[in-house]
């Protein structure tokens, strides 16, 4: 993991950009997506698309990174995004004449992680307690049938 500090971090801390993504691609959950007036860097404020997150902070989106999620999603509409997850990562862009690492959303779908091994008994403990469900739990890890029966019937 990176230690050092990007310079531009301190620019506009408030919004992910490419200079967050240095180490890896972020899988990131989309909590909502709404218009928010960001500062320009010009002393004004403009009307932009903010996408939020639950894993970090929020991504002022442009129409490239729109149009990858409603691809990726299958939707235009923004409230059916909610709760599904993208992958954030960065591509060499030009811009103001130069070479930048813009953040992308990665045309790559989620790969979600196969639950197996110690985490199936620990998934089958937190369903017994009630504090999760096996529909949360398939939301987070592929689950097959077998581990699924082994979960649903104790």
């Amino acid at each position: 993991m990176n230690t050092k500090t990007h310079y531009k971090i301190l620019r506009n801390p408030n919004y992910i950009g490419g200079w967050d993504l240095t180490d890896a691609d972020k899988t990131v959950t989309i909590t909502k997506v709404d218009k928010e007036k960001v500062h320009d860097g010009k002393g004004g404020e403009s009307e932009c698309c903010i996408v939020h997150f639950a894993e970090c902070k929020p991504m002022v989106a442009n129409a490239t990174n729109l149009k990858r999620i409603s691809k990726l999603l299958g939707s235009p509409f923004i409230e059916d995004w909610t709760n599904k997850q993208i992958v954030l990562t960065t591509e060499k862009v030009k811009a103001f004449g130069e070479m930048h690492d813009a953040v992308r959303v990665s045309l790559k779908p989620v790969v979600k992680p196969t639950l197996q091994g110690e985490a199936i008994e620990k998934a089958k403990a937190a369903i017994a307690a009630g504090s999760v469900t096996i529909e949360a739990i398939k939301k987070k890890y592929n689950v097959t049938n077998e581990v699924e029966t082994l979960l649903t019937n104790g």
